[in-house]
């Protein structure tokens, strides 16, 4: 493959990164054949490992330390921090007393002496951004991080971020990771274009759209709810809902454009992330070697601009046509005395 640099780190990657959300109870415990794939996934090229602390409650990180045991030299790891790890209020957030006390829980179930990517999972308005940068930037100074990223963040968060660590002699973010599909394109507005002022490192997300673009949803077909991604999410993929109809139209054209092309619909929607300048690499996240040989047959894949053109026909540039799954909500959103005066206050006179 045709590795490409990490942003600023100096650090060279594949433009395909396994992503192992999946190993472990959530997805398949079968420790030996997630090990495997991670070694035909080496074999094949990819030197670039995603995992996070909350993936199957650690689980995850212990399945990629097993299979990285004799080949940690040639592997660059990322792993995540964020998302509770435990009942009481300060087992996750952004804190520093809870980076530094997780980061060496990662090490230990990776069975590592250093991560080469840490990544903040989600924004957390409940802790100052400059605690988490002073944390992350102890913990590059003491050796047990490379470099350290965000993940799923807003571009205005991502804007303070960098001037907090300007402004206060810290190391910044170097890296973030964003939702990013044929379906989901609303990062094109603002969180890529910042990440590349900014010489960013991109690595997305979600690239099959939760399943929509792997060919196996498709219009006027019967939904298999049952099984899968529907069980997780059943609204989103609820036939009835016009969201759902708007999917499955936008995946027809999607289809004629990959079958054109001589390609299936999931090799287009790999290769879609990569042609973005922005990006430096897409997450695949294969349940079994078979889709991960699969997966592996798109590489040459390349989409002319009067493809990307039709593309854009489809799902205009910067436009979702349905929120991805996990991405994250403000508070300013979520949370209505945010967006609502006390009711006294209201009236203008």
């Amino acid at each position: 493959m045709r590795n490409r640099a990490l942003g600023g780190t100096g650090i060279e990657v594949s433009p395909y990164c396994l992503g192992t959300m999946m190993f472990g109870f959530v997805g398949n415990a079968d420790h030996d054949e997630r090990v495997r794939i991670i070694h035909t996934a080496l074999d094949e090229g990819i030197n670039f490992i995603d995992t996070a602390d909350m993936y199957s409650a650690g689980e995850s990180e212990t399945i990629v330390g097993k299979a990285l045991k004799d080949r940690r030299d040639d592997v660059v790891l990322a792993t995540k921090v964020h998302f509770p790890m435990g009942d009481g209020p300060n087992r996750g957030g952004n804190s520093r007393r809870w980076i530094i006390r997780e980061v060496e829980d990662s090490l230990r179930r990776l069975g590592t002496d250093w991560i080469d990517l840490y990544q903040v999972h989600r924004p957390d308005h409940t802790t100052d951004i400059e605690e988490t940068l002073s944390a992350l930037t102890d913990l590059v100074r003491q050796g047990k991080i490379r470099a350290f990223g965000c993940s799923t963040f807003p571009a205005d968060e991502i804007v303070e971020a960098y001037h907090v660590a300007d402004r206060r002699g810290l190391q910044r973010f170097r890296t973030e990771q964003p939702p990013y599909s044929l379906l989901a394109r609303g990062v094109e507005k603002h969180v890529l274009p910042v990440a590349q002022r900014l010489g960013m490192g991109v690595l997305t997300w979600s690239p099959l759209a939760s399943g929509f673009l792997t060919g196996r949803y498709r219009k006027g077909r019967p939904l298999d709810l049952s099984s899968g991604r529907p069980t997780l999410n059943p609204d989103r993929f609820d036939p009835s809902a016009p969201r759902t109809s708007a999917k499955l139209e936008a995946v027809e054209q999607l289809v004629a454009v990959a079958e054109e092309m001589g390609c299936t619909l999931p090799e287009l929607a790999i290769a879609f992330p990569l042609a973005h300048p922005a990006v430096t690499s897409v997450i695949i996240g294969p349940r079994t070697r078979g889709q991960l040989r699969n997966t592996l047959k798109g590489t040459s894949v390349m989409l002319d601009d009067a493809v990307l053109d039709r593309i854009d026909a489809i799902v205009p540039p910067g436009s979702d046509v349905y929120p991805p799954d996990g991405a994250w909500t403000p508070p300013s959103l979520t949370t209505s005395t945010l967006r609502r005066r006390p009711a006294e206050a209201r009236p203008a006179a």
